[in-house]
């Protein structure tokens, strides 16, 4: 079962952590595969699965900060490699690793605030991916998830106060379920396109991020009642974060 020691003790962290110094390449990007492409996804990937196994250190993370804070765009919003249009999926990936880096608060935040705020379509509430794109269900945790980690830095250098909300949650609630929700179940891109696997995923992720909002004013209580709380740094239930968390450093604490 995921989630479990027995599942932990699968990770062979010693070949982990080479596999993604292999990955790394010169200029703090990171490749997904051998001679696979290297962009912000890669990055998030490998300072998120370091981070979960306990590994995220010095040689790892050298050089990668710096590298994904030249993808952020003159919009505001942050790309797949510097000089690339500014895109939901690599915005929120670029934010969720710096924040594990440490090093968002060094990104432009009042661009980025104003790209994601902007992303919000006034007249269905939900979110689209990138400018004059139309609304699209993933971009619910994509844009949605970036919130929270933006509000989060934003608070802790004092220039936001805690109860503020960037985004409408309630807009979007109402977006993922009334607009992106197939009548026999499962989730769409939007009205009109087929129900997936993918838009299922990300939606529900989406609402999870929106029903832990401030303001969910005439928003039905069994539409925020029936996710979890996820840490949005990774799409993962905070307990399953906190949990592996504490395995691998007690892991790493042990004499070898």
């Amino acid at each position: 079962t995921i989630g479990t020691a027995e599942a932990y003790a699968v990770i062979e962290r010693a070949q982990l952590g080479s596999f993604l110094l292999r990955m790394k390449q010169t200029d703090g990007s990171f490749t997904m595969h051998d001679d696979g492409e290297a962009d912000v996804r890669g990055a998030y990937c490998a300072m998120a699965v370091a981070t979960l196994t306990g590994q995220l250190e010095a040689r790892l993370a050298r050089g990668t900060a710096d590298w994904l804070l030249r993808c952020q765009t003159y919009e505001g919003g942050i790309g797949a490699t510097p000089g690339e249009e500014a895109h939901g999926g690599y915005t929120f990936c670029a934010l969720a690793a710096l924040v594990l880096l440490n090093q968002a608060c060094r990104l432009r935040l009042p661009a980025l605030v104003a790209w994601l705020s902007q992303r919000q379509m006034a007249h269905s509430g939900g979110f689209q991916g990138r400018t004059n794109k139309l609304v699209d269900s993933c971009y619910s945790f994509w844009q949605g998830g970036a919130f929270p980690l933006v509000h989060s830095v934003l608070h802790d250098l004092g220039q936001l106060p805690a109860d503020t909300d960037l985004y409408h949650a309630p807009g979007l609630l109402d977006y993922i379920l009334v607009c992106a929700q197939a009548p026999h179940g499962g989730l769409r891109d939007k009205p009109g396109k087929a129900r997936d696997y993918y838009h299922t995923c990300y939606s529900l992720s989406g609402l999870a991020v929106a029903a832990a909002a401030h303001q969910l004013a005439g928003v039905p209580s069994e539409w925020v009642e029936s996710v979890g709380v996820v840490n949005p740094v990774f799409n993962v239930l905070n307990a399953r974060v906190d949990q592996a968390l504490r395995h691998f450093a007690a892991a790493e604490a042990q004499p070898q």
